[in-house]
């Protein structure tokens, strides 16, 4: 389903409140302060974007270039992108109950990965959390087991999953 007044839209730090009240409101156990969503934002814009719902923000999306087989820690400032980055990461895509099912969250994967080949990325990588992998399936991820990232996945759930979608 499809609705009309649903857009994506440049996140701007204009938006970070509603961002972190969504985070909050969906991400209970995945707590990240406002200085990290802040800066995931001023590090990469052009992976940022606010979901409005009838013009009222409903979810968001944070992505950026990243390190094949590698996780940027939870709730932790990075200070800088890698310098040679090799994949295209999707760190959070949430969004709150009332645009689930209408279309919202395929289009921004579709976006997303749009990018990522623009910009020459091999690979688009992410983890899977809340029971979230049949969708990231049906957009063509791939669980990919990492031995080095075991712990690290555990840190989010027991059933974290990284995935990857190769676009070459």
């Amino acid at each position: 389903m499809h609705l009309r007044d649903v857009a994506w839209r440049a996140m701007s730090a204009y938006d970070l409140p509603a961002v972190q009240g969504i985070a909050d409101t969906v991400h209970i156990d995945y707590f990240e302060t406002p200085e990290v969503l802040a800066e995931r934002l001023r590090l990469y814009h052009n992976g940022c974007y606010l979901l409005e719902v009838g013009e009222k923000p409903a979810g968001y999306v944070l992505s950026h270039p990243w390190l094949y087989g590698t996780l940027p820690p939870l709730n932790t400032l990075l200070k800088q992108l890698p310098a040679e980055p090799d994949t295209y990461y999707i760190h959070d895509l949430c969004l709150l109950p009332v645009a689930r099912r209408i279309g919202a969250a395929s289009r921004i994967v579709e976006a997303l990965v749009k990018h990522a080949r623009a910009e020459g990325y091999p690979t688009v990588t992410l983890v899977a959390v809340n029971g979230s992998i049949p969708f990231w399936q049906r957009h063509g991820f791939q669980i990919t087991e990492i031995d080095a990232l075991y712990g690290k996945l555990l840190s989010y759930e027991a059933a974290a999953s990284y995935m990857v979608r190769r676009l070459v």
